[in-house]
Order: C-alpha cells, then sequence, then structure tokens
C-alpha cells in the first residue's frame, strides 16, 4: 500500500473516533453508533481498493474520482467535527485544572466536565454543511448548467456586428463524464442560445483523445451560423499521463485533432480567421496553450496575428488566463476580447451575483471567473462546462457563456 495512502489512512481513522466521541453525545443508540462506524469504515475501504486497483496513466476518474470524492467527504466531515470538539475538550481541560488548583472535592463540582450534548449537536451541525455540500456537488452540481449571459459595447466594432453574439464553452474533460443524458441536455441547451458563433477554449479531453470517443456524436450536434471554432488546452496534449513512446503521445495528440475536426470544430492553432457580415469582418484568434508557473508554454500570438492588422476588431481564444495577464494586454496589438478558461473556478466556492463572488482559486489566479478589464481590454473567463478531479461542483456551476457585442452609439 502507498505511503500516503497509509498516513492518510491513519489520519482518517483518528478523527473518526475522535469524531465519534461526540456523535455518542447525541445519539444513545447502538445501531446508530454502529451505522456511524460501518459509513466511515465503507467510504475508507472503498478508496483503498481503488487507489490499489488503480492503472497508472488512466487518469483520475471514473470510480476511483467517485471513490475519492466520498472519501474527501467524510475526511472534510471528520475535520470540521473534530476542531469544534477539540475546542471544548481545551476548555474541559482547562475546567479541569482549575478544579485541581482550586482545590475542590468531587462532590463539590465534575472533576473533569462531560461532553455538552449542546456543543455536540453545534459541532455537527455545522460539519454536515460542508459533508452535505460536497455529496450534492457530485450528486447534482456537476451537471448543474447555468447560461451566463453578457453584453459588451465597443467603439470599434464594425456596425454589421452590432448584436452579434458568441456562445463560448471550455474545459470539456470528456473523461470524467458519466451520464449521458445530462450531458446531451447541457448539448441542446447550448444549441438553445442560437448564437452566431461558438467557441470552445480548451481541454476537451483529460489525458487522452480515447475520452473524448463516446462523446462524439453528442459534441458533433453542436451548431451556429458562423460555424464551430477550438483552441487545445493544457490537457489536451497528454502530458499528464504515461505513454509507452514519445510517438504514442504524438499520436494521441493528431487524434484529438482528428476528432475535433470530425465534430465539424476549426481548431485554431496559433491561427486566425475573419467571421464575415454584410461586407464587414472581425478576426478571430486562437492560440495553443500558454501558462504560467509550469503550465506548457506552447501558444505563439505573435505568429497567431500574422497577417491581421491592428486596426482590425479581434476576439482572441487563449486557454489559460496567466496568457491574458502576463501577455495579451500588453502587447502591441489592442486585443479586444479574450476568451479563456482553465480555472474551473475550482469547482468550489461561493457566488452570489452582486454580494459574494469567493473561491481558493482566486489565490493562484488573478482573473479567475467572469469577466474583468484591463487597459481598455476584457477577458471573460468561463467556470468550464466539465469537471476534473473532484467529481463534483459546489457553488461553482457549470457555464454556458454567451456575450453579445454592441457597438457604442447604436440604438
Amino acid at each position: 500500500m502507498p505511503r500516503f495512502l497509509i498516513v492518510l489512512s491513519i489520519i482518517y481513522v483518528v478523527l473518526a473516533i475522535y469524531g465519534f466521541q461526540g456523535f455518542k453525545t447525541l445519539f444513545k443508540s447502538t445501531w446508530v453508533h454502529l451505522f456511524y462506524g460501518l459509513l466511515f469504515l465503507a467510504a475508507l475501504l472503498n478508496f483503498i481498493i481503488r487507489v490499489i486497483n488503480y492503472t497508472p496513466g488512466d487518469g483520475v476518474r471514473g470510480q476511483l474520482a467517485v471513490a475519492g470524492g466520498i472519501f474527501f467527504s467524510f475526511l472534510i466531515l471528520g475535520i470540521v467535527f473534530g476542531i469544534f470538539l477539540l475546542l471544548e475538550d481545551v476548555v474541559r481541560l482547562f475546567v479541569f485544572g482549575y478544579n485541581k488548583i482550586a482545590g475542590l472535592t468531587e462532590p463539590q463540582t465534575n472533576f473533569f466536565p462531560s461532553r455538552r450534548k449542546f456543543i455536540s449537536g453545534i459541532a455537527l451541525g455545522i460539519a454536515a454543511l460542508p459533508f452535505g455540500a460536497l455529496l450534492y456537488g457530485m450528486y447534482r452540481g456537476k451537471y448543474n448548467y447555468k447560461v451566463l449571459k453578457y453584453e459588451m459595447a465597443f467603439d470599434d466594432l464594425p456596425d454589421a456586428f452590432d448584436g452579434y453574439q458568441i456562445t463560448q464553452i471550455s474545459d470539456v474533460h470528456s473523461g470524467s463524464f458519466d451520464n449521458h443524458d445530462k450531458v446531451a441536455y447541457g448539448i441542446d441547451l447550448i444549441n438553445k442560445q442560437q448564437s452566431d458563433v461558438i467557441l470552445f477554449t480548451g481541454d476537451m479531453v483529460n489525458d487522452k483523445a480515447v475520452e473524448m470517443e463516446p462523446w462524439t456524436a453528442l459534441f458533433s450536434k453542436l451548431e451556429a451560423k458562423d460555424g464551430v471554432y477550438s483552441v487545445l488546452g493544457n490537457h489536451d496534449y497528454g502530458d499528464y499521463t504515461s505513454w509507452p513512446s514519445e510517438e504514442a503521445k504524438a499520436q494521441n495528440l493528431q487524434d484529438l485533432k482528428d476528432l475535433q475536426k470530425e465534430m465539424g470544430f476549426d481548431l485554431l492553432l496559433d491561427t486566425h480567421r475573419y467571421l464575415e457580415k454584410d461586407g464587414q469582418r472581425i478576426a478571430l484568434l486562437g492560440v495553443e496553450n500558454w501558462g504560467r508557473g509550469g503550465f506548457k508554454k506552447a501558444g505563439d500570438l505573435q505568429k497567431a496575428k500574422s497577417g491581421v492588422a491592428k486596426e482590425d476588431f479581434k476576439i482572441l481564444m487563449s486557454h489559460d488566463p496567466s496568457h491574458w495577464e502576463d501577455v495579451v494586454i500588453h502587447d502591441d496589438y489592442h486585443f479586444h476580447l479574450t476568451l479563456s478558461g482553465h480555472t474551473h473556478g475550482m469547482q468550489f466556492g461561493v457566488e452570489i451575483p452582486g454580494w459574494v463572488k469567493w473561491s481558493p482559486v482566486k489565490w493562484r489566479y488573478k482573473y479567475w471567473a467572469g469577466v474583468y478589464e484591463e487597459l481598455n481590454q476584457y477577458i471573460n473567463v468561463n467556470r468550464g462546462f466539465g469537471f476534473i478531479g473532484y467529481p463534483g461542483r459546489v457553488g461553482i456551476w457549470p457555464e454556458i457563456t454567451v456575450i453579445t457585442l454592441k457597438k457604442k452609439g447604436l440604438t
């Protein structure tokens, strides 16, 4: 058994036993106690079995991802519950010490106070919140698609493109999908927007092109008047799994490119296209993945913009928003709108429009979800259509972005 799994299991068991002290304060039934123990044990054993039987190179998905999600949910339950019980024990220990020093006898006071049912009840209630949220995120949240709509106005948008509508999706991670009907609903929801163009900003798979094969027919149904365009994301290159040879890895990437072509996606690899309407046009550019912090830096913005005039209205697809922050907004060209993904909003956070927008991923990425403006240039960071790692979403729901371009001064 891997060392990390042994250590993690020991921590898990200690938390489960410690939490049981508060649990039995609330519930006196032996059957309830047995149920508590069996649930914690089943989550642990299921996770251990999946890890031991895991085949390197398969990626963390499927049964292992679900087992890990359930295990992590119980671990969080134990941690939060344990924190409250620990605080209570500190108080109990303080009271015990005081009684000793004061020389109080047992008949005068409880020498070592027993646990209070009220505190255990509060602790369990609070611990149940993240526990329930994580399980809900696995059961429903990961397919809780949301359509987010924005209007963006520009002085130099060609008149013919006033009202032009873009649908952006990102981070499909098809290797994580486990419900055909739910994904089909998401595809239908994209088409129902009836946008002029559909733009996909990378991470079609977790690791391997074969992950997309069961979903090719569904994604082939995506349609828009001006086409469906795409770029590659960091996961699409197969860098996070093992390969028998470099040739096999290269073939996998080519297979993914061929699949996208088969689905009707026009894959932009450091190049551009023009979208035309009523004799006017805007430039659509796409770069390969460029990311900071150890992520692949394959994107070549200079190559993509070769042949594009400075005065053209430009939309750029670049998977990682750090590219926009580090390179794009400082380029001598003015990129009116950049579309990115990559962060997933960490698939966990709290968003109440107009009030709260928070996720731990904000400590890694300055631009992590939604629309931002810098130097009179805009970026939209899509929260992702799929999921990876934790097989769910809590508070940060899968996103379909609809952006309507407007010309300033036109009614």
